[in-house]
């Protein structure tokens, strides 16, 4: 049995006692409504839909904050004791939390991954290595649907009292994720065909791509941990160029430096190009702001790829 596979076994195993040690440690809550059932998300995204349907009902939570790369986050005690007092965790699956992960599909039947509600006929194929599928899929709104139906049933097993109300809050929720849509068509049939390119760090957008019609690149790969080099530089820089794209954009949980060598590479060759501005990928804005919740930051991010891809016109 080779070490690192000894090592591992050692790990997991001393696992639930690790956490134990931390909870013991970091006991005392900062609870908000300590008399009501508690609800833990993992992102922004998923946090944002819990609130909504909960709406004050049931105590809800997040871990991930603004400017997280959920892709590389390492729990802190403090995350470590609130999924131990969740009554419902929710975390979205597919390999998205990268190191916690393996937690919490440990967590038991507390634990729910809301990926798990949509048909895996229309999730994207993604790592090729693991089997797995491209863990974005708040970034098709008609995807993100199937969770936010998942939730309102998580919620409503975990309280049944209140089942026809979360019920009744999911409904609404689905119809205002329906005035987004709309409103995303509206907005990117305004570029020309030929410039419904969409380039950005790493391969977030793959199902935001498939459903409104863009082609997507990245430099980096489904989850930031991937690497690049000096060749996928020149590639993409060719690729801009041939295809005479004027913008490229930022994320906010990522480094702005694989752009940056995109735009100096294109730059030594005499092809202009702007950074069209920063996207929301695997974390949302700041709480109390529109970009926030889930239906602002979207909004955010199609506003950003629209007035981009027009300037100029």
């Amino acid at each position: 049995m080779g070490r690192g596979v000894i090592m591992n076994k050692l790990i997991y195993g001393l696992l639930p006692v690790l956490m134990t040690a931390v909870f013991a440690c970091t006991s005392g809550g900062d609870r908000q409504n300590p008399g009501q059932l508690y609800v833990v998300a993992t992102t922004q995204m998923i946090a944002d839909a819990a609130s909504v349907i909960a709406n004050d009902l049931l105590e809800t939570d997040g871990i991930m904050g603004p400017g997280v790369d959920p892709h590389l986050y390492r729990a802190t005690p403090g995350d470590f004791r609130k999924m131990e007092e969740a009554d419902l965790l929710l975390y979205n699956g597919l390999l998205l939390e990268g190191r916690l992960s393996d937690i919490l599909e440990k967590m038991g039947d507390k634990a729910y991954a809301v990926s798990s509600s949509i048909p895996d006929s229309l999730l994207k194929s993604g790592y090729a290595s693991s089997g797995n599928y491209d863990p974005h899929i708040w970034f098709d709104v008609n995807l993100w649907k199937y969770a936010v139906r998942g939730i309102g049933e998580q919620l409503a097993a975990l309280e049944p009292r209140y089942a026809e109300e979360f019920e009744d809050n999911t409904n609404r929720y689905l119809a205002e994720l329906d005035s987004l849509e709309r409103f995303i068509h509206g907005e990117l049939d305004k570029i020309p065909p030929n410039r419904k390119i969409l380039i950005t760090a790493h391969d977030a957008f793959g199902y935001f791509g498939d459903r409104y019609g863009l082609e997507v690149r990245a430099l980096q790969g489904l989850s930031t941990v991937s690497e690049y080099g000096l060749q996928d530089v020149s590639r993409m820089v060719n690729y801009i160029i041939e295809n005479d794209i004027p913008a490229i954009f930022v994320e906010s949980s990522i480094s702005t430096r694989s752009s940056e060598s995109i735009i100096a590479g294109a730059e030594q060759r005499g092809h202009p190009l702007i950074i069209g501005g920063e996207l929301y990928s695997d974390a949302m804005g700041a709480p109390g702001t529109d970009e926030g919740t889930y239906i602002g930051m979207f909004k955010h991010n199609v506003r950003t790829i629209a007035q981009a891809l027009t300037k100029g016109l």
